[in-house]
């Protein structure tokens, strides 16, 4: 699992429609912002799907327990992308990579990784 955190604008949803390319997702990638989540089929390494959800407009982690989160998290062949972490703070998995962007100007994003959670993987 993926954490992008970042404000509105500064990349998350292009960052992840890169990802999918990458590793295969045929058809457009929208944000999921109003939908919350999207499924889309992959073939790399041992991951079967990219999972893109976006939590912007979630009030409660109980809204994201509704579409099956714990189902979602458990299955190893899940690739999940979540936007706007900090809104389902308490029910995203110690052990998730956090991305942070953040906007510079109109075309220029600074992405950073959080270091520390880097070296629980070591």
């Amino acid at each position: 699992m993926v954490a992008l955190q970042g404000d509105l604008g500064s990349g998350k949803t292009a960052f992840t429609q890169e990802v999918g390319k990458i590793l295969g997702v045929k058809e457009n990638m929208h944000s999921p912002t109003f939908v919350i989540e999207k499924i889309y089929a992959i073939d790399f390494k041992n991951f079967k799907r990219l999972i893109h959800i976006d939590a912007y407009r979630l009030e409660k982690e109980q809204e994201l327990l509704h579409l099956g989160w714990e189902e979602i998290i458990k299955e190893p062949e899940n690739l999940i992308f979540l936007e706007w972490p900090e809104n389902v703070s308490s029910i995203v998995p110690e052990r998730a990579r956090k991305i942070y962007f953040k906007f510079i100007d109109d075309t220029t994003r600074e992405i950073s990784f959080d270091e520390a959670q880097d070296k629980s993987y070591e």
